[in-house]
Parts: C-alpha cells; sequence; structure tokens
C-alpha cells in the first residue's frame, strides 16, 4: 500500500515544481523534449507515424515527419502544461486564454435550454477548457480512470475544484449525465476515445474506427444541443484561444451509424484546424473491422531500445 502513496507524493511534488514555471518556458521545455522523443525510437514516435501515413496520405513523407516532430513537441507541452493548471489558482491560468472564437454557438446552446453535450476532442490543452467551462456553466464531465492509482486523487481534485462534477464512464456515468442534461447543465464527453464494447466503426480521416455512440443517445435522449470544442495552443506560450463549434444534426440521429459518422466528421473538423495538437499518439485504430492489429504489440520503447545497444558493447 506504500508504493501507490510514495507515487503519489512524488506525482504531486513535480508537479507542484513544473506549476511554478512560466508557460513560456514549460512549452519551450515541451519543445525540446517532443523534438527529442521524434529522433528516438519511441513508441510514441511509431504510433504517430503510423496514424499520421493513415489520415495524411496525400502529404508527402517529408511534410508527414515535420506534422510528427511538431505533434510529438505539442503532445510533451500538453503533458507539463497540466501542472499550473491544475495545482496554479484557476483565475491564473484562464488568463491564458487570449481569444474565444465561436462562443455565440455556446451560448445560442445553452439559452436553448435543453442542455449542452460539449464534445472535447483530445485536441490541444482541454483541462483549460474544462475549467473555463466550469466555471460558467454548471459542468459535469465523463471520465475514464487512469491506469495509474497514484494519478486518480489527483486529477479528481483538481478538475472539481473550480466546480465540474466528475462521473466515472460507465452506467452511473450514463445516468448522472441524463440528469445533469435534464437539468440543463452542460456535459463533457470526449468523442475520439476508443470504446468497448460492439460499438460500430464509422469513417475517421477516412479510415474506419471504433466509435461511441454514448455521446449520441445522450443528445438523442434529452434534445441536448451537442457542439465541439478545444483549446488551441498559440505559439511560443503566449497562450490559447478557445473554439466553439455546432455539431451536425445527425449527431443525434437514432441510426449509431449516421450518428457515430457524423460525429467522426466533427472532431475531423477541430483537428484539420490545429493537426499538430491533435494527441497522434493515441492509438485510435487499435480495433480494425477484421480483426488485425494495426499497432505492434511487445516492448518497442526506449528500455528495449537501450538493450539492444548495450548488448552491442
Amino acid at each position: 500500500m506504500a508504493e501507490p502513496e510514495t507515487a503519489r507524493r512524488s506525482l504531486e511534488w513535480t508537479l507542484r515544481a513544473l506549476a511554478k514555471l512560466p508557460l513560456p518556458v514549460l512549452h519551450a521545455l515541451g519543445a525540446g523534449l517532443g523534438t527529442l522523443l521524434a529522433y528516438l525510437p519511441t513508441r510514441a514516435r511509431q504510433v504517430a507515424r503510423l496514424n499520421l501515413a493513415l489520415c495524411f496520405p496525400e502529404l508527402p513523407q517529408r511534410e508527414r515527419r515535420r506534422l510528427r516532430r511538431r505533434g510529438l513537441a505539442e503532445t510533451a507541452k500538453a503533458i507539463l502544461e497540466v501542472a499550473p493548471v491544475f495545482k496554479r489558482p484557476p483565475e491564473q491560468t484562464e488568463g491564458w486564454i487570449r481569444r474565444i472564437h465561436g462562443e455565440a454557438h455556446l451560448q445560442a446552446a445553452i439559452e436553448r435550454g435543453r442542455g449542452v453535450v460539449v464534445l472535447i476532442p483530445h485536441l490541444g490543452c482541454w483541462e483549460l477548457l474544462n475549467l473555463w467551462l466550469a466555471t460558467r456553466h454548471p459542468f459535469t464531465a465523463l471520465y475514464r480512470p487512469p491506469r495509474d492509482p497514484a494519478l486518480e486523487p489527483i486529477l479528481v481534485q483538481a478538475r472539481t475544484r473550480s466546480g465540474t462534477r466528475l462521473l466515472p464512464a460507465g452506467a452511473r456515468g450514463v445516468r448522472g449525465a441524463l440528469r445533469a442534461l435534464e437539468r440543463q447543465e452542460a456535459v463533457g464527453i470526449l468523442p475520439d476515445q476508443e470504446p468497448d464494447g460492439s460499438e460500430p466503426f464509422a469513417p475517421f480521416f477516412g479510415i474506419p474506427a471504433k466509435t461511441m455512440t454514448l455521446a449520441s443517445r445522450v443528445t438523442e435522449r434529452t434534445g441536448a444541443t451537442p457542439i465541439f470544442a478545444f483549446a488551441e495552443r498559440l505559439p511560443r506560450g503566449r497562450g490559447f484561444a478557445l473554439h466553439f463549434l455546432p455539431a451536425e444534426p445527425a449527431v443525434a440521429d437514432p441510426d449509431p451509424e449516421t450518428a457515430t459518422a457524423a460525429l467522426n466528421r466533427g472532431v475531423e473538423a477541430c483537428v484539420r484546424r490545429a493537426p499538430a495538437q491533435y494527441q497522434w499518439t493515441y492509438k485510435r485504430f487499435d480495433t480494425r473491422p477484421d480483426g488485425t492489429r494495426l499497432y505492434p504489440r511487445g516492448k518497442r520503447g526506449m528500455r528495449a531500445y537501450l538493450k539492444r545497444w548495450t548488448r552491442r558493447l
């Protein structure tokens, strides 16, 4: 029992230390770390390479390599900027938001009075977006508990301190989301996580991807307004720009294939606005319709790389 507690304390100390750094410094560190990862045989690099080859086949190989380098740098920035978002006072980190695009779409959805389903892809700084939403409107977010048990209490405390109500994904979370929408609140859902169970495949950048029906089901059942949102990272640590985009009405279609196709089109539209800031290291196409595996299994990270080289010495 002492090991998880030791890991939690170590993580808390690391987050507090990183939170003291200015945003431009954190982003510069992230850019350096991500660039290094782009040249090392890590699993993140390999997954990003496969994803980009599938999603952007029209790009020359040189352009895809450049996008991969930028994508890994942005992923590293996203990891480091979690520290101040989690540990600084919310009013400080909210001050990083420089521009808001499409806020009228969000306001119109709220005023409609049927609840709002905020679809938040893994793009930019979704933690900052969650914080901003919770300080302006009653907000419930569904989440998957992290694999590392030391991380969950830190994550829950950080996300709930500004008023967000967290519900674990599952039957209990769905019931809670439905009740929140009936109260005309906003519910945040990450629409680009690969779901469990027998969910349908829908095109994502033209590639069949197993896609959740949760967002469509709660939207159809409650009549809530779906809207896409993401927080774009501005260059050189200058802050963030929030984007709100209306979703297609077909997201709430009772036909699962129609609804999931519309959902993925909305995620893709967001990604195309800031492609380097998408989480390309996520195994979005891990399950394939024919049962084959896209991503290699086994140890292919830095540990395996170092082991191979030490054998040669």
